[in-house]
């Protein structure tokens, strides 16, 4: 139930304010003006493209489930309740570390790293270097070369070390051992294959979603202990490096943004692109997002900030029409500014 209780934490962020589909666009990372606008208005960064790969038949399947189940009621147009169950099952559900906005799958690249290192380690531990690579990616093949050829790996004490890493870091990464289990039991090595999704769902007792989802979490919460002690864990901060997205802002926004900080008005950066001024102030929202030293002020005045976020908490709302009406004197841009920010 661990992805029935991801989406309903979705749904109960959007408060009733999104139609059923706003999920199934964050959970896959879409890069749209809306599906960004979502992350910082309902505060679902942790969520954003951790299955990217996610098919719509597959989600909808989920969400006829939660309906049936008596946790979701849907009408004709697309919008949703959540029911009393509902709710009582976000509060009580167990909670998994995602860090989905600045890892954007790249996780996955971590652990093709990790995994063909430690097949190549035991290979070569065994004598027998002539194997077939469980990563058949050129780029992960390559890096993984250059990898043992920096770190000696003939000398024959990276393996110790390595290992030494791997349980110190994850003892420390305080995730559960049946996590810890998952992510192990998907390496290979010398006469010993990686466990499929499909052997760890049976042995867990979990659908292969949820192990999946398991895995996920533990890797995000894997690397940022890695990224967070680089001297403690000299190897692993190697295979660490440039998983984590450092300004995760799309190649359109990251364009603004250096035109913005040259000094240039979202007027002339509309000129500039020639893109909409809508467009503009999309990424505008996007970088006040991302860059905590952004200050929005120089858009809206603190008296005008708090009167944004006083409207929110009376009506309970983050629908931008509704505030709006509430604070009229404002344009939707600078609202959405103070929603992504949340202050």
């Amino acid at each position: 139930m661990i992805f029935e209780q991801i989406l309903l934490q979705i749904f109960h962020n959007f408060n009733q304010e999104r139609t059923i589909s706003a999920p199934f666009h964050l959970l896959k990372g879409k890069r749209s003006g809306q599906t960004i606008q979502d992350v910082g208005i309902y505060h679902l960064h942790k969520f954003f493209s951790i299955l990217p790969k996610l098919s719509r038949p597959h989600y909808d399947e989920k969400l006829n489930s939660l309906i049936e189940e008596h946790y979701l009621i849907v009408h004709d147009e697309g919008s949703y309740e959540l029911t009393d169950s509902a709710r009582e099952f976000v509060k009580d559900g167990e909670k998994y570390y995602f860090n989905g906005w600045y890892y954007r799958g790249n996780e996955h690249i971590f652990f093709a790293r990790l995994s063909l290192i430690v097949q190549s380690l035991s290979h070569h531990g065994a004598g027998r270097m002539s194997f077939t690579p469980i990563q058949k990616d050129d780029h992960i093949q390559h890096w993984v070369r250059q990898f043992l050829l920096i770190n000696q790996y003939k000398e024959g004490n990276l393996q110790k070390t390595l290992l030494d890493e791997i349980v110190g870091s994850l003892e420390s990464s305080k995730v559960e051992e049946r996590a810890k289990s998952i992510v192990i039991n998907r390496l290979a090595g010398f006469q010993t294959a990686g466990l499929t999704w499909q052997q760890i769902s049976y042995q867990e007792n979990l659908s292969e979603m949820d192990v999946q989802l398991i895995y996920i979490s533990t890797l995000h919460s894997w690397i940022t202990q890695i990224s967070n002690h680089p001297e403690q864990y000299l190897l692993l901060n190697q295979l660490a490096k440039d998983i984590r997205v450092v300004i995760p802002l799309s190649g359109s926004a990251h364009q603004t943004a250096e035109l913005f900080r040259k000094g240039y008005l979202i007027e002339e950066i509309s000129h500039i692109r020639r893109l909409k001024v809508s467009t503009i102030e999309d990424h505008i929202v996007e970088i006040a997002m991302n860059d905590p030293d952004f200050s929005i002020e120089q858009f809206i005045s603190k008296e005008d900030i708090k009167k944004v976020m006083t409207a929110v908490d009376d009506y309970n709302t983050r629908k931008l029409k509704i505030l709006h009406e509430v604070v009229p004197h404002l344009s939707y841009f600078q609202i959405r500014l103070v929603l992504a920010r949340g202050e």
